[in-house]
């Protein structure tokens, strides 16, 4: 499955640069995605967003270590692995605003006593890192065939030094000029009802003023 939006930018992966404008501001980045990648996992996708890319497994349901067993539903769990070094402050943020959003959405109640384990490994981070795991996240649940009540769907949304609202912003428009940073997450429900809010997160290291 690929998607594809209207745009002459490209992205260097090393810098997060864009090597061309992008005009209007409100556009995304080129997207594509793929699923059913790994043999382990019960389900896979990886997801690109300009040169923002991440690998996602899942696992489960599964039998769950009685100490994290929930009798009523599932465990889920949500790991996110750096491109380079081990896990920290940053990433165990994007986890819980992952968890949250997967919780919103997964049927857990149909398995109870179980756990269903997200795993994600940052490939690049040119930009907008925590919106392209939600998406991956979704594509693997999707994969693995874990029930939910809806697809979701991440993007971040940004003003610049101007007061300029963007969307989908690269790895250097994060760095430089920020005045506020927000991912925003939806639901994404079957054809005649209403799309829903599930999350708001501010990524870790963005300043709001």
């Amino acid at each position: 499955m690929e998607e594809s939006m209207q745009t002459e930018t490209k992205v260097r992966p090393e810098s997060g640069a864009e090597s061309g404008p992008r005009s209007p501001s409100c556009t995304l980045r080129h997207f594509a995605c793929e699923q059913n990648l790994l043999s382990r996992p019960d389900g896979s996708a990886s997801f690109l967003q300009g040169d923002t890319s991440v690998l996602a497994g899942v696992y489960g349901p599964a039998e769950v270590k009685v100490r994290k067993e929930i009798f009523n539903k599932a465990t889920l769990e949500v790991i996110l692995r750096p491109k380079i070094g081990l896990p920290g402050v940053a990433e165990k943020s994007r986890e819980r605003l992952i968890r949250n959003t997967c919780e919103a959405v997964v049927l857990g109640a149909l398995h109870p006593r179980t756990s269903i384990t997200v795993v994600l490994q940052v490939i690049s981070d040119a930009g907008s890192l925590l919106a392209c795991c939600l998406n991956a996240a979704c594509m693997a649940l999707v994969d693995a065939g874990v029930p939910m009540r809806a697809l979701f769907c991440g993007v971040t949304c940004a003003l610049d030094s101007d007061g300029t609202f963007m969307l989908d912003p690269t790895a250097k428009q994060e760095k430089v000029g920020m005045k506020g940073q927000v991912v925003e997450s939806f639901s994404l429900p079957p054809p005649g009802l209403a799309s829903k809010h599930l999350a708001c997160g501010v990524p870790d290291g963005v300043q709001q003023k």
